[in-house]
């Protein structure tokens, strides 16, 4: 009898370790960024309310790519980015190197998403698994601010992902 009631426990735990996490928020847009005539990623914005308030956390961003990507053109990426917005500082260097721990490779399919606790720490999954953190509240509003400022490259993007128009 005990053998089959571990087996139920580690089943029904197997469940709440793969479970999403962005389970428990609502959908608030959804977004896919072509560039040229390549699909890159398709992305997903959530809140508690479903609602887009920029700072009111919890928050989070879900990208599956369309792609290989290696890491370091990600951290690359972010980096061109923070430039463009004016959001670039050593502080965001020391990000840059957190996040060069963090994020792997990415295959076609693969889900990175960061979800920002309500108190502002940023939390990285990769295809549902923890993978790493981020801990200062600047951290997540300058990372979301690459998809969500109004100073972003890819507005309609932004505008999709906000619930302001949808695709």
């Amino acid at each position: 009898m005990r053998p089959i009631k571990l087996l139920v426990v580690l089943w029904l735990t197997s469940f709440s370790l793969l479970a999403s996490p962005v389970s428990e928020l609502q959908l608030i847009g959804q977004a896919k960024l072509k560039v040229w005539f390549w699909d890159v990623y398709e992305s997903a914005l959530y809140s508690q309310n479903g609602v887009y308030q920029a700072g009111d956390y919890p928050q989070a961003l879900s990208i599956t790519y369309l792609r290989d990507i290696k890491s370091a053109d990600l951290i690359n990426a972010t980096r061109e980015q923070w430039q463009r917005q004016g959001l670039w500082s050593e502080q965001a260097q020391d990000w840059l190197d957190q996040l060069t721990a963090i994020w792997p490779d990415i295959r076609r399919g693969d889900t990175l998403v960061l979800k920002v606790s309500q108190e502002g720490v940023s939390h990285f999954y990769f295809n549902n698994a923890a993978i790493g953190q981020i801990e200062p509240p600047a951290f997540a509003n300058a990372f979301l601010a690459i998809w969500l400022s109004n100073d972003t490259e890819y507005p309609e993007l932004r505008a999709q992902l906000t619930g302001e128009n949808t695709p």
